[in-house]
């Protein structure tokens, strides 16, 4: 995306830097400061730390996190990692220090009771312990606890209440970079690409939410990269651009949530400006009491576990009143949509 706006570093990645020189120190004696990372697509940042200590086998680093020019609520924040010693062979636990949460409810990629860690970071940072134990002698096995200082007054301004993950923050990030978020300058973007699609003579293109929504369709279509539409939240910039530039073939792919909200007719799929409706998901079930347990659910992930337990196939229903929304903003225009829909993990649950 062409934009002057500065990027910055995700919670996840701050709590990875933090990890990495709290257990550098605990093996060697010495914080390396800056500390360096590699994120999961190959950047190598490097974090000034803003606090250390090491005593009595337990050490913490600490770096504040840079969110650039992201109106991100946990810009400046201070993100702390304290490693100590784990039981030999138990690998990488975590734990949930000051200000970070602890989910409290179903339908999250984490279980209940566990620390609001999201699966990424905590690969992330398991990775990083894992090179660290190999240059220094070290075994691996340590126990990980992440803290956000003033995590829990922070996490009121977030959708962690509603969502059950209580006492704090999440850790999040699926790239440890967060791009900032600038509506005219991606949806110029979305534009300059269907553009750039149609002027290379593509007949297809595809429409994503993210970056696990982008392999998915790339890998069921064989798409190639710049036939890959970076459309975030912003559907409606996809679908009224092509209505006016059609492209023979659109795939609108993303999770069950976003695409959920499509499914309602919203095409601004933003957490800020729209909101899953479980009473609408519930509405496109025949089974009454399956209908009354989606309505109860968390989130729109809960939901699709209860269809799924139920054998009710909730991604398809999905997938066809979201692809009615995109037919109907393209007001007949010679565009053929089709619909995936993904869970968290990437599975396709949905199609139309």
């Amino acid at each position: 995306m062409v934009s002057t706006l500065r990027y910055g570093w995700t919670t996840g990645a701050c709590a990875t830097a933090a990890t990495t020189a709290a257990y550098t120190a605990l093996l060697t004696g010495e914080f390396p400061d800056p500390v360096g990372i590699v994120l999961p697509k190959g950047r190598t940042p490097t974090f000034a730390l803003a606090r250390e200590s090491l005593s009595d086998g337990v050490a913490t680093a600490s770096v504040v996190k840079d969110a650039g020019d992201d109106p991100d609520v946990t810009h400046g924040a201070l993100v702390s990692a304290t490693v100590r010693p784990g039981p030999p062979g138990g690998g990488v636990a975590f734990r949930a220090g000051p200000g970070v949460g602890t989910v409290t409810k179903p339908g999250l990629p984490l279980p209940v009771g566990e620390p609001a860690i999201n699966p990424v970071p905590r690969r992330m940072m398991t990775e990083h312990v894992a090179r660290v134990a190999a240059e220094h002698g070290g075994t691996g096995d340590v126990v990980v606890e992440i803290s956000v200082e003033h995590g829990e007054e922070l996490a009121r301004r977030t959708w962690n209440p509603r969502l059950g993950i209580l006492g704090g923050l999440s850790i999040l990030g699926t790239t440890g970079v967060v791009v900032p978020y600038s509506c005219s300058a991606w949806i110029d973007s979305i534009r300059r690409g269907i553009d750039v699609a149609r002027a290379a003579g593509y007949a297809h293109v595809a429409g994503c939410t993210g970056s696990t929504s982008e392999k998915v369709a790339a890998a069921v279509h064989g798409l190639p990269e710049d036939a890959l539409l970076d459309m975030g939240d912003f559907a409606g910039a996809v679908l009224k651009y092509l209505r006016r530039h059609p492209v023979p073939r659109l795939t609108v792919a993303g999770g069950i949530g976003k695409l959920s909200k499509l499914a309602h007719g919203h095409l601004d799929l933003h957490s800020g400006r729209s909101q899953v409706d479980l009473g609408f998901v519930a509405s496109l079930v025949d089974d009454p009491a399956l209908a009354d347990a989606i309505r109860g659910a968390n989130t729109a992930l809960g939901a699709l576990h209860l269809a799924q337990a139920a054998g009710v196939p909730l991604g398809d229903l999905v997938a066809v009143r979201a692809k009615a929304t995109a037919d109907e903003v393209l007001r007949g225009a010679p565009v053929t949509v089709d619909v995936i829909v993904i869970d968290r993990a990437g599975a396709v649950v949905g199609r139309a």
